[in-house]
């Protein structure tokens, strides 16, 4: 996917485009899940985040600034953030390693061939945005998400943040395998949950998921949002070090 600072498909909305490991648990009581978005109104990032079998969150990115990726709308749950270098490497068709500096990780994983999804993902990325406007259809797709497996997920609602949101993956792969060892420590095998692991009250998938798509959020500050976006601009950048 093309790397692009662009505006949110709907006026008066920040968005992101991209995919990742919407939410993977482990036996062990870990959580982790991966966001890459290259396309969204400041900067392209990555982030990983994780969950100890405590329930104390964690969210790491590779971002220019943190207020741009993830801990924007999911900081206010997180005992960390921080920023890491990610890296990724596909090393195989459906097959994905993950790295992180800091904190050590090295996380594999691996998505499963499904019947159901391979019919119903064509359908859902041939489906127009603006059957996402209707909160019935939202909830048409969340009941078929728990159909699949991956329990009570809520698409729309209001993150950490205040700001209101709504998710929406085109293209879901269910994660068959995964392995990770974190700060030299194994996470175990994943797992499906019977409650679905959740973050300031937004709930994630009750099994590994992978998903291809984009999400919205509800501009909550204009001056905020226009000078982030000046701020986040290579051409301010390049007029600073011209002045500099």
């Amino acid at each position: 996917m093309v790397e692009e600072r662009g505006e949110a498909p709907w006026p008066g909305h920040e968005y992101v485009r991209g995919w990742g490991v919407f939410g993977l648990p482990f036996d062990s009581g870990h959580v982790l899940a991966l966001r890459v978005f290259p396309q969204n109104p400041f900067a392209p990032y990555r982030t990983v985040w994780h969950r100890d079998p405590g329930g104390a969150w964690s969210i790491y990115a590779d971002a220019p600034r943190l207020d741009i990726a993830c801990p924007r709308y999911y900081g206010a749950a997180c005992d960390r953030v921080a920023q890491a270098r990610i890296q990724l490497a596909w090393t195989a068709p459906g097959s994905l390693r993950v790295t992180v500096e800091e904190p050590a990780l090295e996380w594999a994983v691996s998505v499963a061939r499904s019947p159901i999804l391979g019919v119903l993902n064509p359908l859902s990325a041939a489906l127009p945005l603006a059957t996402w406007r209707p909160r019935l259809l939202v909830r048409a797709r969340e009941r078929l998400a728990r159909a699949l497996g991956m329990g009570r997920l809520e698409l729309s609602g209001t993150m950490p943040s205040g700001h209101d949101g709504l998710l929406m993956p085109q293209r879901m792969y269910l994660v068959d395998q995964s392995e990770a060892r974190l700060d030299g420590t194994e996470l175990g095998r994943p797992t499906r949950l019977a409650d679905n692991p959740t973050i300031g009250g937004v709930p994630l998938p009750a099994r590994g998921v992978l998903a291809v798509g984009q999400a919205v959020w509800r501009i909550r500050d204009p001056e905020e949002y226009a000078r982030l976006r000046h701020d986040t601009d290579p051409q301010t950048a390049a007029r600073r070090e011209i002045t500099s």
